[in-house]
């Protein structure tokens, strides 16, 4: 059965969301699912195809490796917070090397991950990404551990500080 707009926009509750996942994992391409439905109009898609993809193995969504520029320029561009937050869960799911690193994306990722009005899951992504972008150089690195270290924990979701806390005593992956 091929997937449509409006399947994707009647994912309802986590059940239909599995129901969806496993009729993408049937076909085997989580890329071509993605590239459909990630750039709808309907923000509503976009979201609900993001979240379906949250559920795919980590190898399964290695088949997005190819995409990881174009999904942080969605999670970067789009005006839709759960759209950033699942997008951004989905990037940090894949690998990032030293030449993958977008000076705009670190900017984005550290304003974003000391924000107080941003959600704590899209802060605390953020603080993760920074963290895997600046560990190639030691001078970034240092950056991020000053505004971590200035970050007031009061202001802050305990997901948050409790991804601050492992970054700056070095128990981060």
């Amino acid at each position: 059965m091929a997937l449509t707009a409006e399947d994707i926009k009647a994912v309802k509750g986590e059940s239909d969301a599995q129901a969806v996942y496993r009729e993408v994992k049937r076909t085997g391409d989580f890329e071509g699912f993605a590239r459909q439905f990630m750039h709808s109009d309907d923000a509503r898609v976009a979201r609900n195809a993001f979240w379906v993809l949250t559920k795919a193995s980590d190898d399964e969504l290695s088949q997005l490796q190819v995409m990881l520029h174009e999904l942080i320029e969605l999670a970067v561009k789009t005006d839709s917070s759960s759209v950033r937050r699942l997008s951004l869960n989905i990037i940090e799911r894949l690998k990032m090397e030293e030449e993958d690193l977008r000076t705009d994306f670190l900017d984005f990722c550290l304003e974003h991950m000391a924000d107080v009005g941003e959600f704590p899951g899209v802060q605390a992504v953020c603080m993760k990404l920074a963290y895997r972008m600046c560990k190639f150089y030691p001078e970034l690195m240092d950056e991020l551990k000053v505004t971590l270290e200035s970050m007031e924990t009061a202001w802050y979701k305990p997901a948050v500080t409790g991804v601050r806390t492992r970054i700056l005593s070095g128990k981060m992956k």
